[in-house]
């Protein structure tokens, strides 16, 4: 659907967030559907900011979108999605060692 993931005919969305490692996000889905973000791959100029670690961790979840430094940082929850992978308690051990 041109790139564009849907549930139920709405678009894909945020609903809870938590930092679960170093620069780890689990991330619940509109969907139900929880995943894990490795926010690392966000490079640029945009996300330079987000070096920061503090930076990183104080995000805020805005209309369904994880944004940063009142929202002048976003990112798009379908890349978000796109670029996760699935989530079990096992992942999340993992990055605590």
């Amino acid at each position: 659907m041109n790139g564009v993931i849907c549930t139920d005919n709405n678009i894909l969305k945020i609903t809870a967030a938590k930092v679960v490692g170093n620069y780890m996000l689990l991330l619940t889905f509109s969907s139900g559907e929880k995943r894990i973000f490795d926010a690392t791959q966000l490079t640029g100029p945009a996300y330079e900011p987000l070096k920061d670690i503090k930076i990183f961790e104080n995000f805020k979840l805005s209309h369904g979108v994880i944004t940063w430094m009142d929202e002048e940082i976003d990112c798009a929850p379908e890349y978000m999605y796109k670029n996760s992978y699935e989530y079990t308690e096992l992942n999340i051990s993992k990055q605590k060692v």
